[in-house]
């Protein structure tokens, strides 16, 4: 069982390997620029749950322009801060959320500097921003991955499909999981570029319904597709 296990993540290995090379080769190494701070990146995150990029970058800059900092954020009234976000959906219940971690990080650290987190390595880090209600393994780790430059693989719905759809994941493993098993099978150098295009990938080819299998470049590494005798997926 353990020989099977070791020879199913070296395959795995391998397929990532392939993975990335072929998704960086379609598309680019694609950059990152002008990180936000941490605390940013965390509401900015908090905001993107269960709406598009674009919603979300309008209600945090609303935020932004509406309250002058994260403590007035943190001090106002609910139906303020409801209001400001509301482009993003979900705006009376993402709202009291972003309060309530504004609060809870200003009792454990008595302000509201997540600068600090730059010091701790990457497992500190993360086990310290999954204490607070409403930060899960995804928030946390774009906040480690694209604001403190950690090595964290972020997993959102397009890459939880596309690597079960690949064979880089068990079918069974659920989302959550998925994040810290992703992290096993790309090394770290690669987990920047490999999240990014695997997103890419998921939205413009790899759809939840009728993926465009023909035209993608990575059909000749996927399980789905190579099990389905190279028909379009449904």
């Amino acid at each position: 069982m353990e020989d099977n296990s070791a020879a199913l993540m070296d395959n795995r290995r391998h397929l990532a390997a392939s993975v990335f090379r072929s998704l960086s080769e379609k598309y680019g190494i694609p950059k990152w620029h002008d990180p936000l701070p941490p605390l940013d990146e965390l509401v900015s995150t908090i905001l993107s749950q269960n709406t598009n990029d674009r919603n979300r970058d309008a209600a945090f800059i609303n935020l932004r322009k509406r309250f002058s900092s994260w403590e007035v954020v943190r001090d106002a009234r609910l139906d303020e801060v409801i209001n400001a976000i509301r482009s993003a959906g979900l705006a009376n219940q993402k709202g009291p959320r972003i309060q309530e971690v504004l609060r809870a990080i200003t009792s454990e650290r008595g302000n509201l500097n997540l600068d600090f987190l730059r010091d701790l390595d990457t497992e500190e880090a993360r086990e310290w921003l999954l204490r607070f209600k409403g930060v899960g393994p995804k928030t946390a780790a774009i906040v480690l991955c694209f604001s403190l430059g950690k090595p964290a693989f972020p997993v959102d719905t397009h890459i939880y499909r596309v690597a079960g759809r690949l064979g880089l994941r068990d079918l069974k493993i659920n989302a959550e999981k998925t994040h810290r098993y992703l992290e096993t099978v790309f090394p770290p150098e690669m987990y920047h570029a490999a999240h990014l295009n695997l997103i890419r990938l998921g939205r413009e080819i790899c759809h939840p319904q009728k993926p465009e299998c023909p035209v993608c470049p990575l059909n000749s590494l996927c399980q789905a597709y190579l099990n389905s005798n190279n028909k379009l997926i449904l």
